[in-house]
């Protein structure tokens, strides 16, 4: 028989006996919404016939409109070392986020299911969610950050059954843009009572060779089951082995397999194994769950660092908020994969959930696309940074949080890491040493596998207290000039950059005169994309690298961030109306930065890099300075302008950091026309060359997508990036215009973004200028198949259209 036949039966066998067994439901569809803190909306016979209808997971606040009174705070942030109270606005993104919210749904259960185990489980629910079924409260929950679940098997009943969640976001709760709504799955699954319990099975890898694998497999049951059986397949779907077991011990199984000459899972092939679990009673099947895994061995080795299945790695890490720009907080898997892509072509192979609990679509997609992953947990523990943060709920869920994050997530091969904490205020002090062991210690007993970090910016303090010196891994957000001292004083044998750099710019703004600044603030509320200007609290790339180049023992980095996100607009956060992040190597839209492209050329060995900035429109500063940067691989360069040999760069470690990273000429004056650079190989040849173009008057539109071909399934996302160029095809890098969005067809439009962090247009209004010449807007599929059609017009410009296509699931 052929092979792929073969396979696709299989699949379909395991996939057949997993639906009679276990069936599960996400709860996506027919939600009622309504805004405000409704008396008795949780009762089955109110009343929501006016409320809207909307498609889980679900973000009630992007859609604006941004205002600044929202979220105005007068506070000193302690961990930016300010003393002094001051204004603040756009911190948490000046979106109406905060009050409380409802949220109803009717469900159905058939008469064959009643008697079965049924489980609720709610990916996250921002925030503070009180569940109510068939007009009784059955549980809640605080964090919103958090996976939680509840066994419903007695409270549903044959027929219709009515769940209502109510959730409430306080003033003064989060530090950036929390989001809103139930922003990640609900689902039900629906069992048999005899079966692996919830979060049940936890397979690990203690040995991952060549030549071996032994693979760990510890089932939890509910009930007495007579049998067990664990069959592992690989990715073509053939069966590598399988073992039978009838010795449990507190119903739980534990098992072991030995799978010869595996596939290790790294990031360069994240190869996934598939484990099917079968339960017996006798002879009768009961239960059968699939579990993907991938083989590979993790070690921290002391004054070397972290190793992946015995290769030495340094960690090239961004961190990411959970928003997803435009779409706000709700989870959506095809942002997430273009956001990954992103960055995996900027040659990332780490990521930092910072700072809380990640999607479940993330872990997926970082298993099958091949990042290693740091799982943090929390922002703040006892302490406060705001009034009414996680300190409220600290001492009863903690624990129970901790919990939920492992169990539902420690299957993941990605995963190499837990984060226990943020910049906690608890670094000072007995108490704040007391609880960072707790954690830990909670950490070890769910998983012994991996180890926990926090993320330490009071280095002076940990040393002291000891607080760094009982973590797995010392963590240092920052603090460049720290880490030897830090090294020398903790006992683990290595640093890790936890969080690194915050330089700060604006995707295509530069300014002038070019120099280093700290905290540096332009009339326009934007940052300069000459790559030189960062924080009171942090650094210029460079100074990261530098350590990890020349430190062994220093494990790599993880930048804030990888893109820009919704809050937390330092250093406008006193600016109105700046109400987004200037952090990002990607832009809010995803689009990249000039900065983009300096990680690029030291991260990405296998692709060429070769980046010239600024653009070359400056009308006015003719016979002005206007240096000009270039980002590459390549160690050496000669630019010209207008033809002319500006003269040949070398990277050098004689002078400043930035000439061991960067090709910088400093003396060019602008004259309009075009600025070229040719860089040299290892030989002194030209290898590559790039040129840049004085634009003239905008003409057309351009188009361009990430995904042509989508699935038909209400929820896929395309991409496209619209540029304007001019008569001649070169960009317009400073275009402004009004542009209006069209789509027609089996598709519809769902949000634009430009990236410029002082806009207030909302991003769900077909309409919005470009920023730099740029904007990228979102196209949905919907769920019949066919082809659809975006048309972008602008005022005196050449209309652009794209054609997109979806299929069917079932194709």
């Amino acid at each position: 028989m052929n092979k792929s036949i073969l396979t696709a039966i299989m699949i379909l066998i395991s996939l057949t006996l997993h639906s009679q067994n276990r069936k599960i439901i996400e709860l996506s569809e027919n939600w009622k919404f309504q805004k405000g803190d409704i008396t008795n909306a949780y009762q089955v016979d109110f009343n929501d016939s006016n409320w809207q209808i909307v498609t889980v997971p679900h973000d009630w606040a992007i859609y604006g409109p941004f205002d600044k009174n929202i979220d105005i705070q007068k506070v000193a942030i302690v961990q930016n070392g300010e003393k002094i109270a001051t204004e603040k606005t756009g911190r948490t993104g000046s979106l109406p986020h905060i009050g409380s919210a409802w949220y109803r749904n009717l469900f159905s259960i058939s008469s064959a299911d009643i008697g079965k185990k049924i489980i609720l489980q709610f990916d996250g629910a921002m925030s503070e969610p009180e569940v109510f079924l068939n007009g009784k409260k059955i549980g809640e929950w605080k964090y919103g950050y958090s996976y939680f679940y509840f066994d419903i098997t007695d409270k549903v009943k044959e027929g219709d059954n009515l769940l209502a969640v109510k959730l409430t976001n306080q003033q003064y709760a989060s530090r950036w843009y929390p989001g809103a709504g139930l922003y990640r799955k609900v689902t039900l699954t629906i069992k048999n009572k005899e079966s692996v319990s919830h979060w049940g099975t936890f397979v690990t890898t203690p040995i991952a060779e060549a030549k071996i694998a032994k693979v760990n497999v510890k089932t939890k049951v509910s009930n007495k089951v007579s049998k067990l059986k664990l069959s592992v397949y690989n990715s073509k779907g053939k069966l590598i082995v399988s073992k039978e077991s009838t010795e449990n011990f507190n119903d739980e199984f534990d098992t072991n397999l030995r799978v010869e000459n595996p596939n290790l899972w790294d990031t360069e092939n994240p190869y996934l194994y598939t484990l099917k679990t079968e339960l017996f009673i006798g002879n009768q099947l009961k239960d059968v769950t699939l579990t993907k895994f991938g083989i590979r061995k993790i070690e921290y080795i002391a004054k070397k660092g972290f190793f992946l299945n015995n290769k030495h790695t340094k960690f090239k890490g961004v961190c990411l908020h959970h928003d997803l720009g435009p779409l706000g907080a709700a989870v959506n898997k095809a942002a997430l994969r273009r956001q990954l892509t992103i960055l995996k072509d900027l040659g990332v192979n780490a990521i930092r959930s910072s700072h809380n609990m990640p999607s479940l679509e993330q872990l997926e997609l970082c298993d099958e696309m091949g990042f290693l992953f740091l799982a943090e947990s929390f922002d703040e523990w006892k302490k406060p940074k705001v009034k009414n943060g996680y300190n409220r709920f600290f001492d009863e869920y903690a624990k129970k949080d901790v919990e939920n994050l492992v169990r539902a997530t420690r299957n993941h091969p990605s995963i190499i890491m837990w984060s226990s904490g943020n910049e906690v205020p608890d670094q000072w002090g007995a108490e704040g040493v007391k609880r960072a062991k707790w954690l830990q210690d909670i950490f070890h007993k769910e998983d012994s596998t991996r180890p926990v970090t926090v993320g330490m910016d009071q280095v002076k303090a940990v040393m002291a207290s000891g607080f760094g010196a009982i973590m797995d891994i010392p963590g240092l957000n920052y603090r460049v000039h720290l880490y030897d001292e830090a090294n020398e004083r903790f006992p683990q044998g290595f640093i890790l950059g936890s969080e690194t750099a915050s330089t700060v710019s604006s995707r295509g703004i530069y300014k002038f005169p070019v120099e280093k600044g700290s905290m540096v603030k332009h009339d326009d509320f934007q940052s300069s994309s000459y790559d030189l200007e960062f924080c009171s609290w942090s650094n210029l790339p460079e100074d990261d690298f530098i350590l990890q180049d020349d430190k062994e023992w220093v494990m790599g980095e993880f930048v804030w961030t990888g893109f820009d996100y919704l809050g937390e607009p330092t250093p406008y956060d006193e600016k109105w109306p700046s109400r987004s992040s200037y952090f990002g190597i990607n832009d809010l839209a995803g689009l990249p930065k000039d900065r983009y492209y300096l990680y690029r050329s030291r991260w990405n060995t296998k692709d060429e890099t070769l980046h010239i900035l600024p653009h070359w429109n400056w009308k006015g500063r003719e016979g002005e300075k206007t240096p000009v940067f270039v980002y590459t691989s390549y160690d050496s360069a000669e630019l010209f302008v207008n033809g002319k040999s500006m003269g040949v760069q070398h990277k050098t470690k004689d002078k400043t950091p930035q000439h061991r990273y960067r090709l910088m000429w400093n003396d060019v004056t602008y004259q309009p026309g075009s600025i070229k650079v040719v860089a040299f190989d290892k030989d002194g040849k030209p290898a590559a060359e790039k040129e840049i173009k004085t634009a003239g008057k905008p003409h057309k539109l351009v188009l361009e997508a990430d995904r042509t071909v989508l699935k038909a399934d209400g929820k896929d996302l395309s991409f496209v990036t619209i540029s304007v160029v001019d008569k001649n095809g070169t960009p317009c890098p400073t275009a402004t215009n009004d542009l209006q969005f069209l789509v027609s067809g089996k598709g519809k439009f769902r949000a634009a973004c430009n990236g410029d962090a002082t806009s207030l247009e909302l991003f769900h209004e077909p309409k919005m200028k470009l920023f730099s010449g740029k904007l990228v807007v979102l196209v949905q599929s919907l769920k019949e198949a066919g082809e659809m059609e975006l048309k972008v017009t602008g005022k005196g410009l050449k209309s652009g259209k794209i054609k997109l296509t979806s299929k069917s699931l079932t194709r």
